[in-house]
């Protein structure tokens, strides 16, 4: 069989890395797929970045690190094993996943040179695209890549890449003795899965990621508790809160973070006087407490910023330069070739569905209204026949204005943001052509667990309940008045490096909803699209652990009530229907174009417009 001139270089590459993975793997059963997007690994079934025609060189230097990567963890993982001690919190569980790839990785390098020269380029490669070289504070860097990378040179005994050194000194200086004790466990255990997973409990729970394992006897404990009202600190304080913490997780989908450095460190554990636990935890998170330790959040001021000086609102253009907004929208082009057709083809039934609603119709032989040019024949026929006369039907297609919210926190990083850019992109495009005016907004913050606005907090000297503690940025990628064609290259910045961080859907929420409000047009939907519950360390440190949540709950309950703007929610592998009366939650991120266009299509159907609305009201005393 003949191939053509520019595909047989990638098509070996394909057949030689999809057998180098089974061979490392050590099962002929893996099946190896090559789409755009990240890679990664769901059961047998391993997914890989596809290649070029091309292929130069460093792209299949790039290729080789990454199919390494996944063999690795093929051969050296045990999903079970890892399942049993992963943390809820979202960055908790993150770095609990680099972790182990730093494991599998280390472990396959040992004895297999190439191997570990293929990692190692992968792993620079990473490091310089990601800009750790240009960091200078600590928070800059995740926790999950900076553990990562501490537990590999701990593992292995090799430096991590060069560009690294500056940040990770700083990540060192702020460890402490437990954090260093647990990455000791972790360099003796990488060959024991089991034990490895309970040394990097340890290490989160050192850094105070995720809560601590209860693996103390029923005596140990209450000596523990006794020790805590004696005033003493007790390493063993979050066991005692753990049933606690792990109910608060698994109902807001996000835990409080104490802040390095901002600890004191005579912590105790479960104090049963009040005034002693205000005195000591002036700068400890008051969410994972127990309730009888923590003041009501009612009693305090209500939500609000420690200031906004330093919040963001700004356009996609004016994020980056053009030649950037130019490649970035290129390559979310290549990404998502396989999924245009399917999304067109729901947007073009949709398209239709509005088309047709906006029809014009009209009645004839009236007595009165235009005069019908079609039927003057019969007048020139029979001059004793009557005028004909017409009148246009009133349409129920009222001018209408969609706003997506997209959430640009980091959990969304990968093939979710990719999906909903396209979508977006999709959806302007539809709607545009159907006289619908849209508009494509995100929200995410500046800076990693607070930026600015923090800073100013701790220079005033930490006052007790601050509010919000990170700056905000809000970004429109597309206002409504903005044909898409102009605009249509902002949606790549949704893959800029860095972009995404925080998210506090609150305010964004309120952000969005002040900008329909504005608009002319009489009918306002806005639709929003997120895999999570707000989420910003900086705030949840320093305020009690629904802080967020609570916000988000009364602004959704605010705009539901008033009925000035048609509310949507969809979810991204998170129940978003305990928050909003109308509601889906999609398990895959491949879902999200037929979800948008079915929603939106049942918003214009009257019909199912009204079932929707029956049902939302059904809903409405359960989220009260």
């Amino acid at each position: 069989m003949t191939q053509s001139k520019d595909s047989p270089r990638s098509e070996e590459f394909k057949r030689a890395t999809t057998g180098a993975v089974r061979a490392m793997a050590q099962s002929s059963e893996v099946q190896v797929a090559f789409q755009p997007g990240p890679s990664g690994v769901t059961g047998k079934r391993a997914r890989l970045p596809l290649p070029t025609r091309a292929l130069p060189a460093a792209e299949m230097a790039r290729l080789r690190g990454v199919a390494d990567s996944v063999a690795l963890r093929l051969r050296h993982h045990d999903d079970a094993l890892h399942a049993a001690r992963a943390p809820a919190r979202r960055e908790a569980r993150d770095a609990y996943d680099a972790l182990e790839q730093a494991r599998v990785e280390v472990i396959g390098a040992r004895h297999m040179q190439g191997v570990a020269a293929n990692l190692r380029a992968h792993l620079a490669e990473q490091c310089e695209a990601e800009g750790y070289d240009r960091m200078t504070r600590k928070d800059q860097l995740p926790a999950a890549a900076a553990l990562s990378l501490l537990a590999r040179e701990r593992m292995s005994g090799e430096a991590a890449p060069a560009g690294t050194a500056r940040v990770l000194d700083l990540w060192r200086e702020a460890l402490g003795g437990s954090a260093n004790t647990a990455l000791d466990d972790l360099a003796r255990n990488r060959d024991d899965q089991a034990a490895y997973t309970r040394a990097a409990r340890k290490l989160l729970a050192a850094l105070d990621l995720a809560e601590a394992e209860v693996e103390a006897e029923p005596e140990e404990a209450e000596d523990s508790e006794a020790g805590a009202e004696e005033g003493g600190p007790q390493d063993s304080s979050q066991d005692g809160e753990g049933d606690s913490r792990s109910e608060t997780e698994s109902t807001l989908g996000a835990q409080p973070e104490e802040m390095q450095g901002d600890a004191t460190e005579d912590d105790s554990g479960d104090s049963t006087d009040d005034e002693a636990a205000t005195a000591q935890g002036e700068d400890r998170p008051s969410g994972p407490q127990p309730r009888r330790d923590k003041p009501s959040v009612d009693s305090e001021a209500g939500y609000r910023a420690f200031t906004r000086q330093f919040d963001e609102e700004a356009a996609a253009e004016d994020l980056v330069d053009a030649d950037e907004l130019t490649r970035l929208r290129q390559q979310l082009d290549q990404q998502l070739q396989h999924l245009q057709g399917v999304v067109a083809k729901l947007a073009n039934r949709l398209q239709r569905r509005l088309l047709a609603q906006q029809q014009r119709a009209w009645d004839f032989d009236l007595e009165e209204g235009l005069l019908d040019a079609g039927r003057l024949a019969r007048v020139v026929v029979n001059p004793m026949q009557a005028l004909s006369y017409k009148r246009e039907r009133d349409t129920d297609f009222r001018d209408t204005v969609v706003t997506l919210l997209i959430d640009n926190s980091g959990s969304m990083r990968g093939r979710p943001i990719t999906v909903a850019a396209m979508c977006g992109d999709i959806l302007a495009r539809t709607l545009e052509r159907c006289a619908v005016k849209v508009e494509v907004l995100g929200f995410t913050t500046r800076a990693w667990k607070g930026g600015q606005s923090r800073e100013r907090w701790v220079a005033e000297g930490k006052p007790r309940n601050p509010g919000r503690l990170n700056d905000l940025r809000h970004i429109i990628y597309k206002s409504a008045d903005a044909p898409w064609r102009r605009v249509r290259k902002n949606l790549g910045l949704m893959l800029r490096e860095g972009l995404l961080k925080e998210n506090i859907d609150g305010e964004a929420l309120l952000w969005a909803y002040r900008r329909l409000l504005a608009r002319p047009e009489h009918r306002r939907i806005l639709m929003v699209i997120s895999d999570g519950a707000p989420v910003d360390d900086s705030t949840l440190s320093v305020n009690p652990g629904n802080y967020l949540e609570k916000h988000l709950r009364e602004t959704i309950r605010d705009i539901e009530s008033r009925d000035l703007v048609e509310l949507i929610a969809i979810g991204i592998g998170h129940d978003v229907t305990r928050y909003y009366r109308r509601a889906v939650t999609i398990v895959d991120a491949e879902e999200l174009g037929g979800t948008m266009m079915k929603k939106l299509a049942e918003l214009f159907d009257e019909d199912a417009a009204l079932a929707w609305a029956r049902a939302s009201a059904e809903r409405a005393p359960l989220l009260a």
